[in-house]
């Protein structure tokens, strides 16, 4: 394991030393994990007061894994997104995450309205929109993605999200996503942005019909990625939540063994590449994001203050932890606690 600590440092792992080592005694890949995580971040971890703004359930992707799109009927006024907002920032948040969907409405020119009202009412980092919402939007507006993501960071888009990428094997993509962006979509929308200056975060969602090759060759495409445009802030490892939706009927989802070893293996692909690492509590739950953060994450996501998308999937962790409880939580494993904004800078 002293090699594979070596190789990781210097950001020399392959596919076949990460094959083997999820197949090795899961305590030692947590405790190289771990070691590295020491190494490359220390003793901090991360958080940052948000919240999540899901401006409509309507889409017309149609996921097998997705419990939430059409699940309600509804779309949100500028207005309601705004009090929203406002409700948000009376309790200190710096972030709006803000999530669309796919609909002949939302166009890049809706997008940017939406994004310079925001900006004009409020001093807040926006970090919204998905690869698939650009390239949809891009494609109904009749725009290029270069030119698309131009517009929308003028109008004050600060970052964009890493969703949407699942698993970035287009023969597990034909299994769940069937109609949303190809891999190499998804890798122009966010190499494009990179070079726009817009920084995103990145994901993998696992647990549903991939095997542990395919989420390694989805890390190192990520890692490929960073080497080239140093562009994304984090990786936000997202396990499948398997209620309420079609895949949910036939696939149970991951183990907590297995969440725990994505967690690992991400930390030693990805090293000093993309060295924030997030423990989603929303979707672990608080005591799995505790033990993923003592197996290589640095970062324990957002407050949140809502998140309907993994409500709807069977998350029954809550959707908001405040700041306070962000303290308690990661001073209990005798870490210490910072907030952050989307950039990872000191709050």
């Amino acid at each position: 394991m002293e090699d594979t600590y070596e190789r990781s440092i210097s950001g020399e792992i392959t596919k076949d030393d990460a094959l083997k080592l999820v197949n090795s005694n899961p305590f030692d890949l947590f405790n190289v994990a771990n070691q590295l995580r020491e190494e490359i971040v220390g003793e901090e971890v991360t958080f940052v007061v948000n919240r999540n703004i899901d401006i409509t359930d309507q889409c017309l992707i149609k996921c097998g894994f997705c419990s939430f799109r059409d699940s309600i009927g509804y779309n949100m006024t500028t207005e309601e997104i705004l009090r929203d907002i406002r409700e948000a920032v009376n309790v200190g948040a710096t972030e709006i995450c803000l999530f669309g969907g796919v609909t002949p409405e939302m166009t890049v020119e809706y997008y940017c309205n939406l994004i310079s009202t925001i900006k004009t009412n409020y001093n807040i980092d926006i970090h919204g929109l998905s690869p698939v919402e650009v390239f949809h939007a891009a494609k109904t507006s009749e725009l290029t993605i270069k030119e698309s993501l131009k517009a929308l960071k003028e109008s004050g888009l600060d970052t964009m999200t890493g969703a949407s990428a699942e698993i970035l094997v287009d023969s597990v993509r034909a299994k769940i996503c069937p109609n949303k962006v190809s891999t190499a979509e998804w890798v122009n929308v966010i190499k494009e942005a990179h070079k726009m200056g817009i920084p995103t975060t990145s994901t993998i969602m696992y647990g549903t019909v991939e095997t542990w090759e395919d989420r390694i060759n989805h890390l190192l495409i990520l890692r490929d990625i960073q080497r080239e445009t140093h562009g994304f802030t984090e990786l936000v490892p997202m396990t499948f939540l398997n209620q309420n939706n079609i895949l949910g009927m036939q696939l149970k989802g991951s183990s907590g063994l297995d969440d725990l070893k994505v967690h690992a293996i991400a930390r030693i692909i990805l090293g000093k590449d993309i060295p924030n690492i997030q423990a989603s509590w929303i979707k672990l739950g608080i005591r799995m994001a505790q033990l993923a953060l003592c197996c290589g994450a640095n970062d324990l996501g957002g407050t949140m203050m809502e998140d309907k998308i993994s409500i709807a999937a069977g998350a029954s962790y809550g959707e908001h932890l405040p700041r306070e409880e962000m303290f308690k939580v990661i001073t209990a494993i005798d870490r210490m606690p910072v907030e952050r904004n989307t950039l990872y800078q000191r709050v």
